[in-house]
């Protein structure tokens, strides 16, 4: 983290675990507000990969699942690296500003992503580097936050995944139950925008919007979830995170394989559940008759709710979510609760599961 912008922040109240903000001095309210409220928070969890040069959209094409030649200045889109087995190393919102395209994926794997990135360069005129402390973001959200935002910064995108640049600003539309945006600056732009906020909207810590990616169903890949799922198991293909009509990257073929032929066992689903110590990513899901080594699923993120309980976003046998009473951890578990998300499953899944 850029130290001018944690400086900032710190003045500005903000409570931080290593990197990232924790909260702003009060988590139960904050996670009250996450339902009733607008509110915005710093994004410096997640780092950003720049990429530009010659051959940089050619490269990219060639490594990730979503077509890159749909982004531009007005359209960004969620995409995935995968290993050669079609598993997702980590998954990314994908933008560009002027001629440089940005990768914005949790902090933690920024270097193995940048790392595997490099070994594929070869001859390509690509540049890519950690642009972390290049540009700083703020994620805001709320029922309001379309009259609060447009009254900084002008004119707003209108549609999931549309963005727009506003003198220093890339704002960028992203899905949730109220309007939700991230914004992505040079620090002084930011800081200003920062203050504007501030008028108007609550700041939040990392956890709030976490919260708000289960509720929309867009799943975070952290260190846990590394090479676990193909792209379609976390429902990539749902929210526009995957392109089948692209050419070949890596694991293409068996994200195609399961695609055409139908072959999805599992997938994700958003979840409910009691429990006094929030589960990490990885934590079994079991049912009341299986046992310890049958795999039904295993969590990709958890966060408390303003009632006390918590939602996750997990990954389960198709079988066993639908019609098996599941358990978190092991059979003496808490008893686990199937949502529904904001998105339907695709009809090609539900007739071959």
């Amino acid at each position: 983290m850029k130290h001018e912008w944690k400086e900032f922040l710190q003045n500005a109240g903000a409570e931080f675990v290593q990197d990232c903000v924790a909260s702003f001095g009060n988590p139960e309210r904050e996670r009250r507000i996450a339902h009733t409220g607008d509110l915005f928070c710093d994004l410096s969890h997640f780092g950003i990969i720049a990429a530009y040069g010659e051959d940089a959209a050619t490269f990219l094409q060639s490594q990730f699942t979503n077509d890159i030649n749909l982004v531009d200045e007005t359209h960004s889109q969620l995409s995935a690296l995968c290993s050669p087995k079609g598993r997702m190393l980590c998954n990314f919102r994908v933008f560009r500003r002027e001629q440089t395209y940005y990768l914005v994926l949790p902090y933690e794997l920024l270097e193995a992503a940048l790392s595997r990135l490099r070994m594929f360069v070869l001859r390509s005129r690509v540049t890519l580097e950690d642009a972390s402390d290049a540009l700083m973001g703020i994620g805001a959200s709320g029922s309001k936050m379309i009259e609060h935002l447009g009254d900084i910064v002008g004119a707003l995108p209108e549609q999931v995944d549309e963005a727009i640049e506003y003198q220093d600003y890339t704002i960028i539309r992203i899905a949730g139950a109220a309007p939700r945006f991230e914004i992505y600056g040079l620090l002084h732009s930011m800081q200003k925008l920062w203050q504007a906020l501030d008028v108007h909207a609550s700041p939040v810590g990392a956890n709030i919007w976490e919260l708000l990616n289960i509720q929309s169903g867009i799943p975070v890949i952290t260190a846990s979830a590394i090479d676990a799922y193909v792209p379609q198991m976390a429902n990539m293909h749902l929210i526009n995170g995957v392109s089948f009509s692209k050419g070949c990257y890596p694991g293409q073929e068996i994200v195609a394989r399961m695609h055409y032929l139908g072959k999805l066992k599992r997938r994700m689903y958003r979840i409910e559940f009691s429990s006094r110590e929030q589960p990490g990513a990885g934590t079994a899901l079991v049912t009341d008759t299986s046992t310890e080594s049958q795999d039904i699923g295993s969590i990709i993120s958890a966060q408390r709710t303003p009632d006390g309980d918590y939602e996750a976003l997990a990954v389960i046998q198709v079988n066993d979510a639908e019609n098996s009473q599941l358990k978190l951890g092991d059979a003496n578990g808490p008893d686990v609760t199937v949502l529904d998300l904001p998105y339907a499953f695709d009809e090609q899944d539900k007739a071959t599961n």
